[in-house]
């Protein structure tokens, strides 16, 4: 496990002046809009960097524990929302793929038969009729009635892009697919999180659990001593009920203890996608590991990793070529429809080329004058959906500097908090034999090794769960800064 180790409130305050400075550049106009959808932090922050800022750990990396990397890697294959993000990807692709070819021409192949019948009083059917005495015909040029069509051909249409409207709608489908990816990559960052979080507080209950068996043997033991010291004619009765009371109060937490973490178990294997089973782990995790200290400087650039930015981005460059794409559909479109093939009454004759050959090509503007309101509609969507889109991606950006800021503030005050809990649990640790030795010397009662007991007990409960808030803190601060997607499935 990796600490950050802060040298000092410094690196704080940067946070906050970059979350600022972030803030403002967001409330620019629109038409300075596209120029800030880069992604990249404020100029003069850029060089602020001091040699100790290192580069993303991968996972893998990260996590030093065998036992957690085979759950994560086990999670990111069979994880229900994993897959689920990875079907939304296609869905994506398929946009993409749909849009990719929307500035070139539809071409389809066409074969058709039919026929026709004219009316014998019908300009149609006077005028065929008449074609059949016409001296400069041969009798296979002579139409008969009813009339036969066949024909073999392509046909194409094409809209000029004039005014970029059909290109904006490319460019969305891209900034969508995009964005599908960083969704999948935030549900990997998350995904890992929660995985190790949950980990982490199995470890924490297995070590309640062994603290809790060992003072179930001390509370047995001071049972003992004190029924030993009634047969003596040295203690009461009241003495071994309350002793007997704690004992058996200890019994039923171990028990509350056991269940809890029979269902943290089950938790960790439904984001496996697996059926319940036991948990393997490293369950003297916190007593085994030294904790390594990474240096870390002001690290600005690495909130450029966090999927939910580059989403966020992603999808508002979507919603700006949307209304964009909206705003010229008011224009007028130009249209090209054109037809190649061999055309013939008579089947026998459909392959005399150059004869049979038949072609049409049709071009034309086409402008909406009235009744607009699905295209004024639509841009009003647009427009809404746009707004809605900067303002997550503010919030988003808000939101980062808010989590790193606080989880760094948190780690450095938990590690205070632990060091002052791990004395305290050393002097309990002792109180309870020096109670005993001064209740076997008849200078302390019953009550002062309970008193004694109970509070050692309560303490080494708390310094474990400090362990598990160290960790989970720092696996926090690790998905804060966009760790952990770089090298899930990509």
């Amino acid at each position: 496990m990796t600490i950050i180790k802060l040298e000092n409130m410094t690196c704080l305050k940067f946070y906050y002046l970059i979350g600022l400075s972030l803030l403002l550049m967001a409330c620019k106009t629109n038409s300075l809009l596209t120029d800030s959808l880069d992604q990249k932090m404020p100029k003069e922050y850029e060089n602020q960097k001091n040699s100790s800022t290192i580069k993303m750990q991968k996972w893998t990396a990260f996590i030093i524990d065998n036992h957690l990397k085979l759950l994560i890697d086990s999670a990111l294959k069979n994880n229900f929302d994993m897959r689920i993000a990875l079907q939304k990807v296609e869905v994506a692709r398929a946009g993409l793929r749909l849009n990719k070819g929307i500035l070139l021409p539809e071409v389809g192949a066409n074969v058709g038969v039919g026929q026709r019948k004219f009316g014998e009083y019908t300009m149609d059917g006077v005028g065929n009729f008449d074609t059949r005495f016409s001296p400069n015909l041969t009798p296979s040029q002579r139409i008969p009635n009813p009339l036969p069509d066949y024909y073999v051909g392509l046909q194409a249409t094409w809209e000029i892009d004039l005014w970029a409207k059909l290109k904006n709608k490319k460019k969305a489908a891209v900034a969508k697919f995009i964005a599908s990816q960083h969704g999948k990559d935030l549900i990997i960052t998350n995904l890992i999180a929660e995985v190790a979080s949950i980990y982490f507080e199995l470890l924490a209950l297995d070590n309640e659990i062994q603290i809790l068996k060992d003072n179930i043997v001390l509370q047995q033991t001071a049972l003992d001593l004190v029924s030993a010291q009634k047969e003596a004619g040295k203690a009461n009765e009241l003495g071994i009920e309350l002793l007997g009371a704690q004992l058996m109060n200890s019994k039923s937490l171990l028990i509350a203890l056991q269940q809890q973490l029979l269902e943290y178990e089950q938790n960790i294997n439904y984001l496996c996608g697996t059926f319940p089973k036991p948990i393997q782990r490293d369950t003297n995790y916190f007593t085994n590991h030294i904790q390594q200290t990474l240096h870390l400087g002001i690290p600005s650039d690495l909130l450029k990793n966090r999927p939910d930015i580059l989403q966020a981005s992603a999808l508002l460059r979507a919603q700006n070529a949307d209304v964009i794409s909206a705003e010229r559909a008011f224009y007028p479109s130009l249209n090209i429809n054109s037809a190649l093939g061999l055309q013939s009454f008579n089947a026998m004759l459909l392959l005399e080329t150059p004869s049979s050959v038949a072609y049409n090509i049709l071009g034309g503007l086409a402008a909406p004058l009235l009744n607009r309101r699905f295209l004024k509609a639509n841009l009003m969507n647009a427009n809404a959906e746009r707004k809605q889109a900067y303002i997550h991606y503010e919030s988003v950006i808000t939101n980062s500097f808010r989590e790193v800021y606080v989880t760094m503030n948190y780690i450095k005050n938990m590690n205070d908090m632990f060091n002052l809990k791990k004395s305290e649990v050393n002097l309990l640790k002792q109180s309870i034999a020096t109670s005993t030795e001064l209740f076997k010397a008849g200078r302390a009662n019953y009550l002062e090794i309970i008193f004694a007991q109970k509070n050692a007990l309560q303490s080494q409960l708390e310094l474990a769960t400090y362990y598990m808030l160290q960790n989970k803190a720092l696996i926090k601060l690790y998905k804060a800064l966009g760790g952990g997607w770089q090298s899930g499935m990509n």
